[in-house]
């Protein structure tokens, strides 16, 4: 099975298992007792029947439809795929609805009609419109598109746009005016020229025109060439846009122009072309996998360039999911009838002023940057970052306001902004920021157990995502094989310490292992027997530098594999105690549970070491931790010694740490329930504040709580992530999930890569 394949297996194997489909309704209040059934269903449901029928804006009161979009596609012109039908598109529009829940918290039903009548698609969408608060129109092929958006938005009172037009329209303007700043022109100035005259590249004029750019200095082609006026085959509003004589060519159109905007075809723009641009030339080559003109070719050709693409892998990435979650969120906030120009406009606005704020830490960790800053490789946010909830759909609900199209005002804003961001807390975003920051500077990783099935499986996502670069331990036999059958066929490195082959590195491994504890019992038989151990093998590699992070502990307890790691790798310099936590994606965001795995009964000077070291973890991530140290005891309503302990810790704490938001020894209900902490316990360091770290008095209570969350509630963890080691080595849980096992990997990442930032800043500092 080649590399090709085995990605087309995943990804079948990830829409059918463990249940096809990516979406799923849930319910949202109790139905445990036949009181809970007959309020749901009969009789009780007749209730909020009879009042929407009295009113129906109370439809929005009692039922789900103020939350509840439709993305609506006939599966006529699929992204890459072309018209492919209404079924075929489906696992497209469910995509859509995930990112819709997890950017914004907006659910979504996904519709597939079987038509490609303009009429009877107009109506079947007119005809289901009650049942929701908004219509995300999605792949449906141009012209009809525009027909069709341009109807329902007149026709219908809730808010509709088609995001292929309107979507890349928005984020590319945001684009375009804050590197038009940059290059120092001014937009009713600029020539712009466009290739492409799809609905996506008709919208982004349309709406540069509305900035200010002049409708006569755009020129466009499409793939029969530049739109003039002469050409019977174009649509009303694409000769909007017939500004060139025909004959044109783009070679021609591009000299001296300011402005290059492509939505079109792979590889068009050539360097000559380029150089023909004016000077501080801005190009937004927006194809997609394949870029109008290369990155790295447009960057070597002019240093003056200013330039964005559709790709991640590359600055200035114009993405949708910058807009439209936010856009429908800031809309359905406001019971808005339509989403008009003037919440587009806000919405451009507001992303084109959130890049010329300071970035937080979060989103320069997730990008491998040292400080992200506003200038030409950074004009429009990151799709990670955190506040575009809290910019965008406010700006577009004040338009909503503005304009006369909401019907139900916000009044107070703060209070709007605090929910919002409370609706970022159920997603897995942080996982996704670990993922994207592993990326950014992939290491070489050590599976200790890669004869393992589920380890190769993860040590081959880590390979195929970027996320790091595999080094596999164990029979090689066995390993070859998993290799073909997963369709594994890269070319990785492959160690098995007890064979000839490694005779010599293993011997060297035990010369320097010996050598090191020759003086505590161990002998050179000893050292060279244990090099035999995948475990010991792996860690020496990593102390050696022949590899820069280990994982193990998939298929042994989890005292068998520190045992190793303990006695090879070892503490960091000036750390007298290792320890764990977990990192758990809970409803209200990540919660960092510790000690986990190592500590069974931590004193009150171990516990203050424990929030220290877990407080620098959780600033990795980009967080700021807020701790509480738990107990059964609420400060001092026990003097037993267990919670005796937990107070000594925080009041050392408090000493020589002032800075750090650190309280207890408090109950969990008090730590998590911030109104109830307030009210209570008004004096303390937490209040007010929301708790993203728990320190427990001892391991059994930390490990119980892990685990408890993880199979009762199904909340996914990473970790237990080690702390206090001096080089960076994981241990998985024992049959942990290949999910598991690649986000241990990405943790693995992004330690090497931290450990290796400090060394390098202490060999400048010296």
């Amino acid at each position: 099975m080649d590399n090709q394949s085995s990605k087309r297996r995943a990804a079948l194997l990830y829409h059918a298992k463990p249940t096809p489909g990516k979406i799923k309704i849930v319910p949202t209040k109790k139905y445990a007792t036949q009181r809970d059934l007959s309020l749901a269903y009969s009789p009780g449901v007749a209730e909020p029947c009879l009042e929407i029928a009295k009113d129906v804006n109370n439809v929005y009161k009692y039922t789900s439809k103020g939350n509840l979009v439709a993305v609506i596609s006939n599966g006529t012109a699929v992204l890459g795929l072309g018209d492919i039908g209404p079924e075929a598109s489906k696992p497209v529009m469910e995509g859509k609805a995930l990112l819709f829940k997890i950017f914004a918290d907006i659910d979504v039903f996904d519709i597939e009609v079987d038509t490609k009548n303009v009429e009877a698609f107009i109506e079947t969408v007119k005809n289901i419109a009650p049942t929701f608060g908004g219509i995300n129109l999605e792949d449906i092929k141009a012209p009809e598109s525009f027909e069709i958006e341009r109807r329902l938005v007149e026709e219908l009172n809730i808010p509709v746009m088609h995001d292929d037009q309107h979507g890349t329209a928005i984020i590319s303007s945001a684009a375009l005016l804050n590197a038009l700043e940059l290059a120092g022109k001014k937009v009713n100035k600029v020539k712009i020229v466009v290739s492409g005259a799809g609905s996506a590249a008709l919208a982004c004029a349309n709406l540069y025109v509305l900035l200010g750019v002049k409708p006569e200095n755009i020129i466009m082609f499409d793939k029969d060439g530049v739109l003039h006026n002469e050409r019977t085959d174009l649509s009303d509003l694409q000769r909007r846009y017939t500004t060139a004589k025909p004959g044109t060519t783009m070679a021609q159109a591009l000299k001296n122009a300011d402005v290059f905007l492509g939505l079109s075809a792979g590889n068009i723009l050539t360097p000559e072309m380029l150089l023909a641009m004016a000077k501080n030339p801005i190009v937004f080559a927006m194809a997609n996998p394949v870029p109008e003109i290369d990155y790295n070719v447009a960057i070597a050709t002019r240093k003056d360039i200013i330039m964005a693409t559709g790709r991640s892998d590359h600055p200035n990435q114009v993405n949708n999911v910058l807009g439209f979650p936010y856009i429908f969120r800031g809309a359905l906030d406001v019971r808005a009838t339509k989403i008009n120009e003037a919440m587009k406009m806000a919405a451009v606005k507001a992303l084109a002023c959130l890049a010329k704020e300071l970035v937080p830490e979060q989103v320069n960790i997730a990008y491998g940057e040292t400080k992200l800053a506003f200038g030409r490789d950074y004009i429009i946010p990151k799709p990670f970052d955190p506040r575009l909830i809290s910019r965008v759909a406010p700006a577009v609900a004040k338009a909503a306001m503005e304009s006369g199209v909401a019907q139900q005002p916000i009044t107070d804003w703060e209070r709007y902004e605090e929910e919002l961001m409370e609706r970022m807390g159920s997603d897995n975003k942080m996982v996704r920021l670990l993922i994207n920051r592993a990326k950014t500077d992939p290491k070489r990783i050590v599976f200790a157990e890669a004869d393992q099935l589920d380890v190769l499986k993860a040590a081959q996502i880590v390979y195929e995502e970027g996320i790091g670069k595999p080094i596999l331990l164990g029979r090689k036999e066995d390993i070859l094989e998993l290799k073909e059958e997963i369709g594994f066929d890269a070319d990785i490195p492959i160690f098995d310490p007890k064979t000839k082959e490694e005779d010599e590195r293993r011997m060297r491994y035990a010369e320097i292992f010996w050598k090191e504890r020759q003086r505590r019992g161990i002998s050179l038989l000893d050292a060279q027997k244990w090099m035999r151990e995948r475990n010991y093998f792996a860690a020496m590699m990593v102390n050696e530098g022949d590899a820069d992070a280990m994982v193990s502990g998939y298929s042994r307890s989890y005292p068998s594999v520190v045992r190793p790691l303990m006695q090879l790798i070892g503490k960091a310099p000036g750390i007298s105690l290792i320890a764990t936590t977990n990192m758990m994606m809970t409803n209200r965001g990540p919660m960092f549970l510790s000690d986990t795995a190592i500590n069974p009964n931590p004193s009150a000077d171990d516990l203050a070491k424990i929030a220290l070291m877990t407080a620098k973890t959780v600033r990795m991530f980009g967080m700021e931790p807020v701790i509480a140290m738990v107990s059964f005891s609420n400060f001092g309503s026990s003097t037993h010694e267990s919670a005796q302990k937990v107070r000594d810790a925080v009041a050392y704490l408090h000493k020589y740490y002032p800075d750090l938001i650190v309280d207890g020894e408090i109950q969990t209900d008090f730590a998590l329930n911030p109104d109830m902490l307030k009210a209570k316990f008004p004096f303390s360091k937490l209040a007010g504040k929301k708790v993203n770290t728990m320190i427990f008095p001892n391991l059994e209570s930390a490990n119980i709580t892990y685990k408890l969350l993880k199979e009762l509630y199904k909340v996914d963890s990473v970790g237990p992530i080690m702390l206090g080691m001096d080089k960076p080595a994981h241990i998985f849980q024992l049959g942990a999930s290949v999910e598991e096992m690649v986000n241990m990997a990405a943790v693995a990442v992004v330690d090497a890569q931290e450990k290796h930032k400090r060394l390098r800043d202490m060999v400048i500092k010296k």
